[in-house]
């Protein structure tokens, strides 16, 4: 099948949701499948408020239906709620063209920390977004329960995977051997909770590796944490080996691959009881999950790395592709049965 994947979220941008596809993207032809997609690149866009890096396209409805002609896939995926989201959907909706959707991101959450704006209204958008198409992919069952509960129907399982061989335990310490070192990888955005971690009185070293808004104020604030800046690939990976615990303040976030990064790479987490890390952690055998993040630290630094990599080597991107287009399938099969 050839599958196109409508989203906002795209290169140079670096997050879980650009991670996801690409990794998608590289499985697909294994498989006898195709992605491609539908993204802002090359058309004008402006910044989005708060996040500058992400920007908001101006396609119109001529340039949607140009590019799906010209695409010819058999499906249609709608990524995320932005711009290009939007477009499609009403395409897909006038057209009465059947699509699936993923919920990736905590949207009504993110836009009540930043503007006086209700969070269930956010979520009554969200609900029109995602119920008119065939099925909802999510990553993590409580994140399932959960939206469910606020009338989010037909809703698709679809976890994540890891590359285990780039990320694995190696011998390097990047940031001595002295004391242990407790690591943060992610957007430095307020929504992640990341002062949460900086500001605990911890016996060992702190690390924060990534970018985002708030980078410039908190390494500010906090001078005795080590803030690295954005890293990819082999020198992420040894950023991860070089640490000691893996600590995700994040109370938002609807999965987290980071978290499988982390354990591939023999790192115990440290985390609050959420959704996320709920779906993935094996509380007490590979992290601690506590609303008191330091004790979940201390905690954590007891565990056995040996059993956070053979989680992590249960996990792979081709079991996740493999997930997502039988969710294609199951979507669209059950919605030609209702018609």
């Amino acid at each position: 099948m050839r599958v196109l994947v409508a989203t906002d979220a795209c290169q140079p941008q670096v997050n879980g949701v650009v991670r996801t596809y690409q990794h998608l993207a590289a499985e697909a032809p294994r498989l006898g499948h195709e992605i491609v997609f539908l993204t802002p690149g090359g058309y004008r866009s402006l910044p989005c408020p708060t996040y500058p890096e992400i920007r908001l396209s101006l396609i119109g409805p001529r340039a949607i239906r140009r590019e799906i002609a010209n695409l010819q896939p058999d499906y249609i995926h709608i990524a995320t709620e932005g711009p290009i989201g939007f477009r499609t959907r009403r395409y897909c909706v006038k057209m009465n063209r059947p699509f699936t959707t993923s919920y990736h991101t905590r949207f009504p959450e993110y836009v009540a920390a930043r503007f006086p704006v209700k969070a269930t209204w956010c979520y009554a958008l969200q609900r029109r977004f995602h119920n008119s198409g065939a099925g909802i992919m999510v990553a993590a069952a409580s994140l399932a329960r959960e939206i469910q509960e606020r009338g989010f129907r037909k809703i698709l399982l679809w976890s994540r995977g890891v590359d285990t061989d780039l990320f694995r335990p190696r011998d390097i310490r990047l940031f001595g051997n002295d004391l242990p070192v407790f690591l943060y990888v992610g957007r430095i955005a307020i929504e992640k909770n990341i002062e949460a971690f900086l500001k605990i009185d911890l016996p060992g070293r702190k690390v924060v590796v990534g970018d985002g808004p708030q980078l410039k104020a908190l390494s500010a604030k906090y001078p005795d944490a080590i803030f690295t800046g954005l890293k990819v690939g082999h020198e992420l990976a040894e950023h991860y080996s070089s640490a000691d615990v893996f600590v995700f303040p994040s109370a938002t976030d609807t999965f987290g691959i980071v978290l499988l990064e982390a354990l591939a790479s023999g790192l115990p987490i440290a985390a609050l009881p959420v959704t996320g890390p709920k779906d993935v952690v094996r509380a007490g055998e590979t992290g601690i999950l506590d609303w008191d993040l330091k004790a979940a630290i201390i905690g954590a630094q007891k565990l056995d790395p040996d059993q956070c990599r053979r989680q992590a080597e249960m996990l792979s991107w081709r079991k996740c592709a493999i997930q997502f287009f039988e969710n294609i399938s199951r979507a669209h099969n059950a919605r030609l049965a209702a018609d």
